[in-house]
């Protein structure tokens, strides 16, 4: 059986459908393997509609399903931190409105997204 590398989970979470946020230090571009990054994953429960974690209109919930955290130092990538723990969930706080800076992604295969 085929263990997945931290590098072949983040591109496998960027490649596929799902309400995630990912939020990076730098532009995500994991054919380069050099320089060093931060990838912060923000997973959203799938079945809440709307932004933020499900806040139509002023309504619902702002919750989070899992944080993960991905580091690249010296072009190796790690998994430094997963949580789906609800207390440690609650630690972080959805913004009420948020603006999506359209970055270019580039996986690991070098197709872009």
């Amino acid at each position: 059986m085929h263990s997945v590398t931290p590098l072949e989970e983040l591109a496998q979470l960027a490649s596929e459908g799902g309400r995630r946020i990912f939020v990076a230090e730098h532009s995500i571009d994991l054919s380069n393997n050099d320089g060093t990054n931060g990838v912060y994953v923000l997973e959203l429960p799938a079945e809440a509609p709307g932004a933020a974690g499900g806040r139509v209109g002023g309504e619902g919930e702002r919750r989070l399903r899992k944080v993960l955290c991905y580091r690249q130092q010296n072009g190796k990538w790690i998994k430094a931190y997963e949580t789906d723990d609800p207390e440690r969930l609650q630690r972080y706080e959805l913004p009420y409105h948020t603006a999506a800076a359209l970055t270019e992604q580039v996986l690991a295969f070098g197709r872009k997204r």
